[in-house]
């Protein structure tokens, strides 16, 4: 019986690829025991799971701005790193739908002394958009891009740790480390990394957009629109099956939604949670719900006062009925945070005790200890910062009178929300993607010098630890380290992770695509690449 259904689903391949006809192939299923409606069942579904060239895809993202860039160490979002890195670049690893670290331009690396070096051979036959080949040295230029004393990208930070990094002849580069980091293959995986073309001064060439992805660059209006022409020579195969690919800027979610339903675009992300049981019933659409790393936050500046004493802190932390908030604003789609940015699916993630719920009696003791009996301050919101933060901040506004705290709700416009108020305002809505590691994730926002340090809190037994942890190859130290380190930043931090969030995300029912990847939404920023027309 094994044996029949192998050779029936290898007919079935068959079938779809054209190599046998429909009728052999339902003979054949007959023959076997399948009845005629199975087996017509059997090719309607194969042919919509096969991938097929063509079409023109267009996407919906709720985020972008006027003040995006081509310059990848600045890319904030999933407007920038889906167009501009997933559908346009590679990095030199990339991050499977299983959450495994694979070679991407490097078509593999090994580490060696403990971790501390690094060597990544580069992928024969890869070719930049203009028809170069990639080489070693162009993966160093591109790394080195962001290591400059001056150099502000989001990935300085995770690169600070190398100390040396060179070409060893046309495919292979060398990376010498501080410590050791058994992690460091995700590192060179983030989307603030794809490798460029390096220029005759030794930078790199960003202004062109030319890179190595399976589109071309054909448009990029900043917070408008990207488009995307098929790089016929991508080496990936299987990979790249839309002719074009179109993405439009669209923060409003009920714009974003009525050009789901009109067909205007195919794709939109951040799906309203009030309407998406009209979503499900429309029969041309189709809604998916993938559990990441990501969580909705609120980040208050602990130098800015009164955010600069921990008891005002924990005082806030315990003014918000999380529970509440879970089940009214997201309507169930996540799991409620304890101040902690790590996922409980990563590796090494604890849950930090005690629990930050909401506990009036409680707040009101902290701001005691703060010497004050009640506490007043603004806190800046908008729906750019993730779907439902303005209701999510108006409801913590009510849950907080009973604790002596008055929360100023400022409703900040969606455009240029991430470069007027965001890292500018001293408490604002935020929202991060996560990563697949603890080390990732920290270091990107809650070392001492992350750029993107949205608390700008600075703890030094913290970052001490961030260090160690990072060499340890110990797995009982490296936990121990890294549960430490989230009990920290849960006790002294100015992180509010109100919940991890599900990415709920909706698309025309005629597209077809493999398993979807939870390391980014937009299944891993790579659905440009991995998607196609059924």
């Amino acid at each position: 019986m094994q044996d029949t259904q192998v050779k029936l689903q290898a007919a079935l391949k068959q079938a779809v690829r054209g190599r046998i006809s429909r009728r052999e192939f339902t003979q054949l299923a007959l023959a076997s025991g399948v009845s005629l409606a199975a087996a017509n069942g059997m090719l309607t579904k194969a042919y919509a799971d096969e991938p097929k060239k063509g079409g023109t895809f267009k996407i919906g993202v709720g985020h972008g701005a006027t003040t995006d860039s081509m310059d990848p160490g600045t890319y904030p979002d999933q407007f920038t790193g889906t167009a501009l890195w997933g559908t346009l670049a590679n990095s030199l690893t990339e991050i499977d739908a299983d959450g495994n670290v694979v070679g991407d331009v490097a078509e593999s690396f090994e580490a060696s002394d403990g971790a501390k070096k690094w060597v990544f051979k580069v992928r024969k036959g890869i070719t930049f958009h203009d028809g170069r080949t990639v080489t070693a040295d162009d993966v160093v230029a591109s790394l080195q891009h962001h290591r400059g004393e001056e150099s502000k990208s989001a990935a300085k930070s995770l690169l600070k740790e190398i100390v040396s990094l060179k070409a060893d002849g046309p495919d292979t580069v060398v990376f010498e480390l501080s410590g050791g980091n058994a992690d460091f293959p995700y590192t060179v995986s983030d989307y603030h990394m794809p490798i460029m073309p390096k220029k005759d001064d030794g930078s790199v060439d960003w202004e062109s957009g030319i890179r190595t992805g399976a589109y071309k660059l054909e448009k990029f209006e900043p917070g408008v629109k990207a488009s995307f022409t098929r790089n016929e020579n991508y080496y990936k195969p299987g990979k790249g099956w839309f002719d074009r690919v179109e993405f439009y800027s669209i923060k409003d979610v009920a714009a974003r939604t009525n050009a789901l339903l009109s067909g205007e675009i195919h794709y939109m992300d951040r799906c309203d949670l009030k309407t998406l049981d009209m979503l499900k019933s429309n029969p041309a659409i189709n809604v998916s719900e993938i559990t990441g790393y990501g969580h909705y936050i609120y980040v208050m500046n602990v130098t800015a006062k009164p955010f600069d004493d921990v008891n005002v802190r924990l005082a806030i932390k315990h003014s918000m009925n999380r529970d509440e908030v879970l089940e009214k604003v997201v309507l169930g789609h996540g799991t409620v945070g304890n101040d902690n940015p790590i996922a409980p699916t990563v590796k090494f993630a604890v849950d930090p005790q005690p629990r930050h719920s909401y506990n009036p009696d409680k707040a009101k003791e902290f701001l005691k200890k703060a010497g004050l009996d009640s506490l007043s301050f603004d806190l800046s919101v908008a729906d750019a910062a993730f779907s439902g933060a303005v209701d999510s901040a108006l409801l913590w506004k009510e849950h907080a009178k009973a604790c002596n705290i008055d929360i100023n709700v400022i409703r900040e416009p969606d455009d240029g929300y991430w470069d007027n108020v965001w890292l500018k305002k001293p408490f604002v809505a935020s929202y991060w993607s996560g990563r697949p590691t603890v080390d990732w994730m920290m270091t990107t926002a809650y070392a001492a010098d992350a750029a993107w340090n949205d608390t700008f809190w600075k703890n030094p037994r913290f970052n001490e630890l961030l260090v160690a942890a990072r060499s340890e190859t110990d797995e009982a130290k490296r936990a121990a380290m890294y549960a430490e380190m989230q009990q920290i930043l849960h006790d002294d931090g100015g992180l509010v992770n109100m919940l991890f969030n599900s990415y709920v995300e909706a698309h025309a029912a005629n597209m077809g695509h493999g398993k979807v990847a939870a390391n980014w939404q937009l299944d891993g920023m790579r659905i440009a690449e991995r998607w196609w027309f059924t």
